[in-house]
């Protein structure tokens, strides 16, 4: 089985770079992809569907027989933290549109994980663009009872079941459901998916007040990546058939 492993961000990477016999290779370009081990396609696909989308039939073209989405997430339900490791169970579009990860996959990466991690399962919604205030993710989690929320992983799904491959998405939670996100990430991505740190800068001078937000968000986002980081220690045992 070859895996086709899909980041959508350059600061998610780095989590992948203590995969057992991992050959490295650091600063991936947006769009391209390496052979992280013999059995491990990793793309680093930009922020949003298309580019996740894209990633995937990538991923497909190059070998993958199987498809993983990575990298951090927002939680919507109040029961998770920051840190936390969520391997969803299902996933749901911005259409409201389900689709059911596969399950003995699923379990398999519970099993390997065991009690070394607490791997919360339930849906993992997909959104268009970020979502940044804490009375958003509350709607979205009354309306849906999805547990987290990112921006790609739905997308690969829907790929995956296009070519009938197995899927499973992990993520980790990088901002809570009670937190608000500063002004300056609200807008931070540019029309390549890619963080554009200029546009942060730009707005943290006008709005200098936001700056320790910023550095607490910052901080959560490290600990979600030490999460995703240990993970990767077990990724050759959960992706072996």
């Amino acid at each position: 089985m070859i895996t086709g492993i899909i980041v959508a961000l350059a600061e998610e990477l780095s989590t992948l770079k203590n995969t057992p016999n991992a050959l490295w290779e650091p600063n991936l370009p947006r769009g391209k992809f390496v052979f992280l081990t013999d059995e491990i396609i990793l793309i680093h696909s930009g922020a949003g569907a298309e580019n996740a989308r894209k990633a995937a039939e990538l991923a497909i073209s190059k070998g993958a027989t199987q498809l993983m989405s990575w990298g951090c997430a927002a939680a919507l339900s109040p029961d998770l933290k920051m840190g936390d490791l969520v391997l969803a169970d299902s996933l749901i579009n911005s259409d409201g549109q389900e689709i059911s990860v596969n399950a003995t996959w699923h379990q398999k990466a519970r099993n390997v994980l065991g009690s070394d991690v607490v791997a919360y399962k339930g849906a993992l919604i997909s959104s268009e663009k970020i979502v940044s205030t804490a009375q958003a993710k509350q709607e979205i989690y009354t309306k849906t009872g999805a547990i987290a929320l990112d921006m790609e992983s739905a997308a690969i799904a829907k790929v995956a079941t296009h070519y009938a491959l197995p899927f499973l998405a992990i993520r980790a939670i990088a901002d809570p459901a009670s937190m608000d996100l500063p002004n300056a990430l609200q807008n931070s991505l540019n029309d390549k998916g890619e963080v554009a740190i200029t546009q942060i800068l730009k707005s943290l001078i006008l709005n200098p007040k936001e700056i320790p937000h910023l550095i607490q968000v910052g901080q959560y986002f490290q600990i979600a990546k030490k999460t995703l980081s240990n993970v990767s220690k077990q990724l050759p045992s959960i992706i072996s058939a």
